[in-house]
């Protein structure tokens, strides 16, 4: 019998409900160093996206901030979404059933976060004993979605060629990229009446949902 595919899932609105807690930080955050931003804004066009592409859209926009001014900002972010994951962090409403139901899967962490914020989300949200250290992070492996290599790279670290694989993702970033990368893609869609699933992805949308998606990509591959 064929070994069940190996699953990479996206952290922040995959696995975990961090998406409006990362929204809010960054509203507090960006405009104290004096580039605008709003909670909304993240949700309907940065979710997904490296912090430093966000923040070099915004000069764009608004302007540069001044000297040397970046790495104290996102420090103060880092630290701040930090304490709000601890504080508040769930999983994704029926996660913790369906990663259980998936047992016998091998699966991973793939996120454009740090290291540091993924293993915090894990712990936070009860999933960690799901994924042991396999936790990839762009920070590390220094390639961010929607950059195929950051997948690839984390298929290839765990054994898995990347039509073996499967990507779970909510963020048009993560979809994008396990596309490139030749992997089947799981669109964990929360906002269907905005975004549809670009050609080749199966949509969800509820994790409930997962399981059997999984089940069916199992069944082509025997």
């Amino acid at each position: 019998m064929t070994a069940p595919l190996c699953l990479l899932f996206d952290s922040d609105g995959t696995l975990v409900d961090s998406e409006i807690l990362l929204a809010q930080v960054m509203a507090e955050v960006l405009p104290r160093y004096g580039l605008p931003f709003t909670a909304a804004q993240y949700m309907q066009e940065f979710r997904g996206v490296r912090f430093l592409t966000i923040v070099q859209t915004q000069e764009a926009r608004y302007g540069a901030l001044a000297e040397n001014l970046f790495p104290r900002m996102e420090a103060d972010m880092r630290e701040m979404m930090e304490a709000r994951m601890r504080a508040e962090l769930e999983p994704i409403t029926g996660m913790p059933e369906v990663l259980e139901a998936l047992a016998d899967h091998t699966k991973a962490v793939v996120s454009n976060g740090p290291e540091r914020k993924i293993r915090c989300a894990m712990e936070s949200a009860g999933l960690a004993h799901h994924f042991g250290d396999n936790l990839f992070s762009a920070y590390t492996l220094n390639v961010w979605k929607p950059d195929p290599a950051l997948y690839l790279k984390a298929a290839e670290a765990l054994g898995y060629p990347p039509e073996r694989c499967v990507v779970i993702d909510d963020a048009a970033v993560g979809v994008a990229a396990g596309l490139e990368a030749g992997m089947r893609v799981v669109h964990l869609n929360h906002f269907p009446e905005k975004e549809t699933a670009p050609e080749g992805a199966i949509e969800i949308r509820h994790a409930s949902e997962l399981a059997e998606a999984i089940a069916g990509l199992n069944a082509q591959n025997r």
